[in-house]
């Protein structure tokens, strides 16, 4: 998949293309449902926006995003998009909403075919909808697809209703929502190595900027991305503020079943596949450890029956 990250100067062999434009926080089973509207005789693309509007409208409000650019941009490469328009939104926002249709998608970008969902906006104050998008593709020359919204059982696919069953501790009803498990993505950090002194080394990852599901312990798949040990473990992991060790920054802690090896550095993706306790304070390391090697037998018999 190739990446641009500007709507200007895009060379002939990426244009002509057919794409979904939205956020795509999550590729939830809606957003799949716009990309496959978009398939065709033409490359797929995805026109989506960094950051995402709303850390722009309200960037003090808390962190809600499912997933980061690199970590969409992994997932949409995983679903045959063959062309990522990351545009930058400061640029974007002042545009009226014929400046972002004639500007961006017609002269810029190229389009041949635009899908979008029925509740899409665009344009400085949000004023243009779906009619002010057909209006203009006919005018312009790029056809135009409204996608409906899709349901999945008592509520409508979403990703307000995802960040719901995750802060409640139902990943599984994320994933079903999703079309996949919610993944944690980012390169692994150097932390304290408290857990290898008792034999639960751990690869550590950031949450900052991500909504954070329900803190506790998680069966989980682990894929790692790149180097010696690419490849798709299993694992317990522990998402949290570690009260114990008196920290509050919270992080995503993985100990990967049956590996040795160094993956500081190393890009991995941590899927939550079920919740099975909240965060807890012991008394000391032998409480730890007991607990943490009942996690780690729950979380196995859990990944067995996958």
């Amino acid at each position: 998949m190739r990446i641009f990250t500007d709507h200007r100067d895009i060379p002939a062999d990426a244009r002509g293309a057919s794409a979904a434009v939205g956020n795509f926080d999550g590729v939830h089973r809606g957003h799949q449902h716009v990309l496959d509207l978009a398939r065709g005789e033409a490359p797929l693309a995805v026109v989506t926006f960094e950051p995402h509007p709303r850390q722009v409208f309200a960037p003090d409000a808390p962190p809600f995003r499912l997933m980061s650019a690199t970590a969409r941009a992994n997932r949409l490469a995983r679903l045959g998009v063959d062309l990522l328009f990351e545009l930058p939104f400061p640029a974007i926002r002042p545009l009226s909403a014929e400046a972002f249709m004639a500007d961006v998608l017609s002269a810029g970008l190229g389009l041949r075919h635009v899908v979008v969902g029925t509740d899409f906006r665009f344009g400085k104050g949000r004023a243009g909808d779906v009619a002010t998008l057909r209006d203009g593709g006919a005018r312009l020359g790029f056809g135009v697809t409204v996608a409906d919204l899709l349901g999945g059982g008592k509520v409508p696919v979403s990703s307000t209703a995802i960040r719901e069953a995750l802060a409640e501790g139902r990943p599984r009803d994320a994933a079903a929502m999703l079309g996949h498990w919610h993944r944690i993505e980012g390169p692994v950090l150097h932390g304290e190595k408290r857990g290898r002194d008792f034999g639960y080394p751990t690869a550590n990852l950031s949450v900052e900027g991500l909504h954070l599901p329900r803190m506790g312990v998680y069966a989980v798949l682990v894929d790692v991305l790149e180097g010696p040990h690419a490849g798709a473990y299993r694992g317990v992991a522990s998402l949290g503020v570690r009260p114990m060790f008196g920290e509050n920054t919270p992080n995503l802690e993985t100990f990967l079943f049956d590996f040795s090896g160094d993956l500081y550095d190393t890009p991995i993706s941590v899927a939550l596949v079920e919740f099975l306790r909240p965060e807890m304070r012991f008394d000391g390391l032998p409480a730890l450890i007991a607990q943490m090697d009942d996690d780690s037998a729950r979380a196995r018999a859990v990944l067995d029956d996958l």
